[in-house]
Order: structure tokens, then C-alpha cells, then sequence
């Protein structure tokens, strides 16, 4: 009888010392025999997949009617009204931009009641609030309005920037976007020097100053007649004694100059 355990190689063989194989149907037999595999005890179904599972859906439109709007504070100081009424218009045509809120400040006044009399100033407006320092991070942007005094800003003006340096020490205001405008007497009173000189105040705060450039276009190119205003800022001519008020020119290039400030406001505010 032949060997039918094997030989070197460890392979069966029958009696006649053939290797005994396996057909491929016994193969295919063998492997439809075995039974499934289980499922994972954890396995859901994708019909029931929970509903938490689906795409998030996206916020109604009127939800975005929420949304913050620029907190812009307009603070100014008025000896006789001119720097005030150009400090209205601005807040006017500033909000009118969308999305803007402005807030109409004047600076604590530093000349006695006597002295204001003589220099027949009328009085403060009773609507707007003196300015507080302590409130002044609370704003998004600034717009500082102010007379001339020898081509630079007024006084009064610079004595409430004298009070600010608390919040120089602690960075509050540092990156708020900052415009200005002016007033004088003669044409070429300080129309550009007032508003390049009170930048520095700006600057050591780390405030943005947004000039206006040329974007009045024709009311700033027009010679025909005398006007204020400057690439720098929005300005008008008061006259030696006061009584010029601003003309149509210059009130339009200081719209001009709040609705471009509003929009790049928002911008470095978004």
C-alpha cells in the first residue's frame, strides 16, 4: 500500500502515491457553507439614521437685522455756533450711510461766563451732552470738530484730549478711525494747519485719521468763491466777526466727507 500520510512535503497522497487535492467546488461549497457575518451590535440602518445627523439649515435672512451697528461719537467744541451746525449736518448725513448711529458730544467749556459775555457767544446748546472720557472707548469711531486758535485746534479742545491720558496709558482707543473739521476766519486761516497739527493727538493714541482727499470733487475745485475746507478735512469761514455762516459749498463737501468716513469705518470696524 502507498504512503497516505504524506511525504517530504507534508502533502496526502492515495495508494497509487498521488497527491489527493481539493476541488474548486468543494472550495466554493466550503465558503458558500459559512455563515454571515454579524453586524455590529452599534450598526443603524441608514433609513433610520437620527435627524440630528442632517445638514445644518441656514439662519433666516431676518436674523442678520440684529447685527451691531457703528457706534460713531461726534465731539466738538463751538465758540458761535459754526463748528455746531457743521457737527449736525455731519451726524445727519453720517447716518445715512445705513447701519450708523452717531452721537453728538461738545467738550467742557473753559472760559469764564464774563469772558463769553464780552465776546458775545451765545449759549451752549442744551440738547448735547458734555463729553466724558471715561465714555469714550464705548464708541467704534471718532469725528472731533474745532475752531482755529492761530492754526491750530481751539483750547477748550485740546484741554479735554489733555484729560484722555488714562486711556492713552491703556491702549483704549488704539485702531478707532478718526475724522475732523474745522473753522476760520480768513481763507487762509489754518484750514489745513489746524486739523495737521491735531493728528498728533491722534497718532499718539494709535488712532486711524481718515482724511477726505478730493472726494467732494467740485466743491473743493470751484475758485470762484471763498470757501474752507481742505484734502485734510471739511472746514468753513466764519469771517472776522463771526458772521459768515457756511454756504451750500461747504456743507456738501462736509457730507461728502461723512459718508466716505462712514464707509471706511465700517470696513475697519467689520
Amino acid at each position: 500500500m502507498g504512503n497516505v500520510c504524506g511525504g517530504a512535503s507534508g502533502q496526502a497522497v492515495d495508494q497509487h502515491g498521488k497527491p489527493l487535492t481539493k476541488t474548486p467546488a468543494a472550495e466554493t461549497k466550503t465558503e458558500a457553507a459559512k455563515p454571515p457575518a454579524a453586524a455590529p451590535a452599534d450598526a443603524v440602518p441608514p433609513a433610520a439614521a437620527s435627524p440630528a445627523a442632517a445638514p445644518a439649515v441656514a439662519a433666516p435672512a431676518d436674523a442678520a437685522a440684529g447685527k451691531k451697528k457703528l457706534k460713531v461719537y461726534i465731539i466738538f467744541y463751538s465758540t458761535y455756533g459754526h463748528i455746531e451746525k457743521l457737527a449736525r449736518e455731519y451726524k445727519t448725513a453720517l447716518e445715512s450711510v445705513g447701519d450708523v448711529e452717531a452721537h453728538l458730544f461738545r467738550v467742557a467749556e473753559t472760559l469764564p461766563a464774563e469772558a463769553l459775555e464780552k465776546m458775545h457767544a451765545p449759549p451752549k446748546p442744551d440738547d448735547i451732552p458734555v463729553m466724558e472720557t471715561g465714555k469714550l472707548p464705548d464708541a467704534d469711531a471718532f469725528v472731533f470738530g474745532f475752531p482755529t486758535r492761530f492754526g491750530m485746534m481751539a483750547g477748550q479742545m485740546k484741554n479735554f484730549f489733555d484729560t484722555t491720558g488714562q486711556l492713552w496709558q491703556a491702549g483704549a482707543l488704539h485702531g478707532k478711525p478718526a475724522s475732523m473739521f474745522t473753522s476760520t476766519a480768513t481763507q487762509g486761516g489754518g484750514q489745513e494747519t489746524t486739523i495737521m497739527t491735531a493728528v498728533t493727538q491722534l497718532a499718539h493714541h494709535g488712532m486711524i485719521f481718515v482724511p477726505t482727499g478730493y472726494a467732494a470733487g467740485a466743491a473743493m475745485f470751484g475758485i470762484q468763491d471763498a470757501k474752507g475746507g481742505s484734502p485734510w478735512g471739511a472746514g468753513t469761514l466764519a469771517g472776522p466777526d463771526g458772521s459768515r455762516q457756511p454756504s451750500e459749498v461747504e456743507l456738501e463737501a462736509l457730507r461728502v466727507q461723512a459718508k466716505h468716513f462712514g464707509g471706511i469705518a465700517k470696513k475697519l470696524a467689520a
